[in-house]
């Protein structure tokens, strides 16, 4: 019988959150690269079959809110990619700082460089409207200086890493993306477009699966990056954020469709009782003014920056919502915990 013997030149990555929207794109982005995927969660079995259009993934039981599980499946990587975020936009204190830590921790005694997907939360308006990987960070929210925290977690280590910030995310599958929690509904044909925001104001998205290759190309070239690394990535910016609104319409079909606003005074009368609302409605300071990242160190180290054409990227993320004719979503969003 022939026995399976591991290449030594090929790298091991394990996603911390693969059930999740950009640690399920990662973990696909580096497998179809040639790494080994291994990915931490608490029933493999049920992930396995619920995931499998992630790829070949070596599936550890595990909880990423227990240190020693993270530890046990961080042995013999190359890099630990922190994706998991607790749902719902609650409890990211009692919850995002404790996971995060127990990624640090394993990375330090792996030895395994840590990537980590970063935000805009971190800046306040003294920032806008270009944000670059040194503007100033003054966050008017808790979630973002819980972000700017979890970002010193990582500088102040002794380990190395990667963030690669990007604005909103959308895809097939992201269960926290404003497309399929406020501009559309899943697995329903589009009648109409809910935008959250000021129409005149810019505002940045970034396609999934264009923010995971990023992190597979600069990790291409880890021999060249910093011990603590830092790059933005531009995605699809719009200098009127509508025009988001008006490209879903063209993907579906319908330019002409109708533009809704966000009924933003009805999330304020509900958001005491659901802490969801709650928390999106200390994000809605994002949507009134121009956020946008500047990505000239990211273009200065590749070359270029990874970019579906958005037509593309929005009919694929459409169609994996079931948005376009098809009621079954690619992956089920959420079905098994992290």
């Amino acid at each position: 019988m022939t026995q399976n013997v591991k290449n030594p030149q090929q790298k091991t990555l394990l996603v911390i959150g693969a059930t999740g929207g950009i640690g399920g794109e990662v973990a696909k982005a580096f497998g179809r690269a040639g790494w080994q995927i291994r990915a931490l969660t608490r029933k493999p079995k049920a992930a396995a079959k619920s995931y499998a259009a992630l790829g070949r993934i070596d599936w550890h039981k595990g909880d990423a809110l227990k240190a020693k599980d993270v530890a046990q499946a961080a042995k013999g990587v190359d890099a630990i990619f922190h994706g998991a975020n607790p749902p719902g936009y609650v409890k990211w204190r009692e919850r995002a700082i404790p996971m995060l830590a127990h990624s640090i921790a394993a990375a330090e005694t792996s030895g395994a460089r840590l990537l980590f997907p970063g935000n805009v939360y971190n800046f306040g308006p003294d920032a806008w409207p270009l944000l670059s990987e040194t503007s100033p960070q003054n966050p008017p929210t808790e979630k973002g200086a819980i972000r700017v925290e979890m970002e010193t977690m990582i500088a102040d280590a002794n380990i190395t890493s990667l963030i690669v910030r990007a604005g909103d995310f959308f895809g097939a599958h992201a269960p926290g993306s404003w497309l399929q929690n406020a501009m559309v509904k899943p697995g329903k044909p589009i009648k109409s477009v809910v935008y959250p925001g000021t129409h005149d104001k810019g505002h940045a998205w970034a396609y999934l699966p264009d923010l995971a290759e990023t992190f597979v190309r600069l990790m291409d070239e880890e021999e060249r990056l910093a011990d603590h690394d830092m790059f933005h990535f531009r995605g699809h910016t719009f200098e009127r954020g509508v025009d988001m609104a008006k490209a879903v319409a063209r993907a579906a079909g319908n330019e002409d469709m109708k533009i809704k606003n966000l009924p933003w005074a009805m999330i304020r009368l509900a958001s005491p009782f659901a802490g969801t609302l709650k928390a999106l409605l200390e994000m809605r300071y994002l949507w009134r003014e121009t956020v946008e990242l500047d990505n000239a160190k990211l273009v200065s180290f590749l070359g270029d920056e990874p970019q579906t054409p958005l037509n593309e990227a929005l009919h694929e993320a459409l169609e994996g919502l079931g948005c376009l004719g098809n009621t079954t979503p690619e992956i089920a969003a959420q079905s098994v915990p992290v």
